[in-house]
């Protein structure tokens, strides 16, 4: 592991602890000036808050497992992780920004609701500061680790600024209608400050939901990174009597993966196995200073089935296998072992966090059925 990425890996978990922290300490600060201003907006905020702390703490450990590699219980790694917790991070915000939606709509045909302006515009000066300043952090952090999950909160602290400065803006501009004796406007300010933001922020956790299923689905990443990829292996086998050569990258989350079977003709008589591992050792070298998360498997072969997709003549033999050992009686335990997601989870002390996960979850939930009545309890 390079210097390069060490650093990188160390930048990250302190971004993302200094964030879950940061998120847990405006979830606290949201939910109590709600009950003291009876603002949903402010509500809103809070639970979203709670909502990235939540998966927070899920990927601080995510990120120490992926650090960690490959192991017998996962043999390609925990890369895949990151997609998934990026997946649930869209989907708890994409879940309390329509129930929020939902309780706007009832609020502005009930005739609104009023509010604490005094105590919200308080509330909008703290948390847009902190968010904008932690989201300029989070962009610092992109740059240095490159690293999908603080990616995502970086998004997330965007849609946390946003929001923090439109519930200001908003909650200032009850004093202007006020003071311009336009006292009808009051009540609907904040049920429309609501539906604004929660519809505002609807476009990003369903994009970061999409491309994280995509990613778990195992699509190829977009055009930029296939020719980039094909670009180095075609340079690194140049000298090489090639006929064929099939590549397959995906990238789930950060980890980059790249399998090439190269087919040489059945007359090619290479120096030594030494040589192969050269061109194998010059391409990864390429492909790491490309992207510094990157696997590579290059296989050499004179018979094209071992690298042809399915739908081009190959050999399929990875589904055969799959197959037969799923259908073995005695492989059934193992099969089941190894791809039962909790034991892995509590082999690397994931449970430890399920108790706190669990009741910043349930609290988001209740908050957002919350954002369907009048007033906030």
């Amino acid at each position: 592991m390079s210097a390069r990425y060490q650093t990188a890996l160390k930048v990250e978990r302190r971004f993302l602890v200094i964030s879950a922290g940061c998120n847990l300490l405006l979830g606290c600060l949201g939910i109590t000036f709600a009950l003291v201003t009876s603002s949903q907006a402010i509500l809103l905020d809070g639970l979203f808050n709670f909502s990235y702390f939540a998966t927070g703490l899920f990927t601080v450990r995510v990120a120490s497992l992926v650090a960690g590699g490959d192991d017998e219980r996962f043999p390609h790694g925990y890369a895949f992780f990151e997609a998934l917790v990026n997946g649930v991070k869209g989907m708890l915000v994409l879940g309390v920004s329509v129930m929020a939606i939902v309780g706007a709509v009832q609020a502005l045909v009930g005739g609104g609701r009023s509010i604490a302006a005094g105590a919200a515009v308080v509330y909008g000066i703290a948390a847009s500061i902190l968010c904008w300043a932690m989201f300029y952090f989070s962009r610092r952090a992109v740059k240095t680790t490159g690293s999908p999950l603080v990616r995502a909160d970086m998004e997330n602290w965007f849609i946390n600024a946003a929001i923090s400065s439109c519930v200001l803006l908003a909650f200032a501009g009850i004093f202007a209608f006020k003071g311009l004796g336009l006292l009808a406007f009051v009540p609907y300010v904040d049920p429309t400050v609501v539906l604004a933001v929660a519809a505002f922020s609807l476009v990003i956790p369903v994009r970061m939901a999409w491309n994280s299923l995509m990613q778990l689905l195992n699509r190829a990443p977009d055009g930029k990174v296939i020719d980039e990829v094909v670009g180095i292996v075609d340079t690194s086998l140049r000298d090489l009597p090639v006929k064929e050569r099939f590549i397959r990258v995906v990238q789930p989350g950060r980890q980059r993966m790249v399998l090439v079977h190269v087919i040489l003709p059945t007359d090619y008589q290479p120096v030594g196995l030494r040589s192969l591992d050269e061109v194998r050792a010059k391409t990864h070298a390429a492909l790491v200073t490309a992207h510094v998360a990157t696997i590579l498997d290059m296989l050499f072969t004179t018979d094209r089935q071992w690298g042809a997709p399915l739908s081009d003549g190959g050999a399929g033999t990875v589904d055969r296998q799959v197959f037969s050992f799923m259908k073995s009686p005695a492989k059934k335990l193992t099969f089941k072992r190894h791809f039962f997601i909790t034991n892995a989870l509590k082999k690397r002390n994931l449970h430890k966090y399920y108790l706190l996960i669990y009741l910043s979850f349930i609290l988001v939930i209740v908050g957002a059925i919350y954002l369907g009545n009048k007033t906030v309890i």
